[in-house]
């Protein structure tokens, strides 16, 4: 099942920074994916829920071309994958082989997923940016994904980019990069993230305007006082 599409408006209006405040808060300190870095910038930010991608070492008699015509195969995965997923795909960082192309990317497209998020690699690089498909990735190869890795599954847990991803865990990835929100912490992030992002906002106001740091960022008493008071305002 897909988000509510409220949840996915709150969640695009809070960035990945604020994220990790918030969830460290909550004693989350391993929540941001790392090697996820947008493809070409201005891809916005995106959410959905994970659906995970599981990648092994490349063992000779499996990593075959003719392994992508599987019944266990990324294309088998792809079509099982929900409209506004975000597909996160374990490659334990491999660098020299490109796990997805344009051609996967386009279905991946078509089915409504919202984007891809890997701690490897993509190839045909032209192509997958004018497949429009929104990618996170550490960078680009010419060699397939069969070069350097074996596909095992999908929707079961994984690592990607040292973090723990499971099915439906949901994910917000923007110019930072992606950040996992565990399910079982959506609602208590949905309660407090976006004041969270409205505060930082007015301390940033606070800021242009000359107010020195300390008792600033984090607030004193005097400093939420008035805070208090400008929102009481915007009521």
């Amino acid at each position: 099942m897909s988000l509510d599409p409220h949840v996915v408006e709150t969640l695009k209006g809070v960035s990945t920074a604020t994220l990790t405040t918030v969830l460290l808060k909550k004693g989350l300190r391993n929540v941001w994916m790392r090697g996820t870095k947008p493809i070409k910038p201005g891809q916005g930010r995106v959410v959905g829920k994970a659906f995970t991608l599981r990648f092994v070492p490349a063992r000779e008699d499996l990593a075959t071309p003719a392994s992508w015509a599987s019944p266990i195969s990324t294309r088998a995965a792809i079509e099982a994958m929900p409209e506004g997923c975000i597909a996160v795909a374990d490659a334990m960082g491999v660098s020299d082989a490109g796990i997805f192309g344009d051609i996967l990317c386009a279905r991946m497209v078509k089915r409504g997923v919202a984007g891809l998020i890997t701690d490897g690699v993509v190839r045909d690089a032209e192509g997958v940016l004018g497949t429009g498909m929104n990618v996170w990735c550490n960078g680009v190869a010419a060699p397939p994904s069969v070069a350097g890795l074996t596909f095992v599954g999908w929707q079961e847990p994984i690592n990607c980019g040292g973090v723990a991803v499971f099915p439906d865990d949901i994910v917000v990835v923007d110019e930072d990069g992606a950040v996992l929100i565990p399910a079982a912490f959506l609602d208590e992030v949905l309660a407090e993230a976006p004041e969270q992002e409205q505060m930082e906002a007015w301390i940033m106001t606070e800021v242009d305007r000359g107010v020195p740091l300390p008792g600033l960022y984090p607030m004193n008493a005097e400093t939420k006082a008035r805070y208090q008071a400008w929102k009481d305002g915007q009521k």
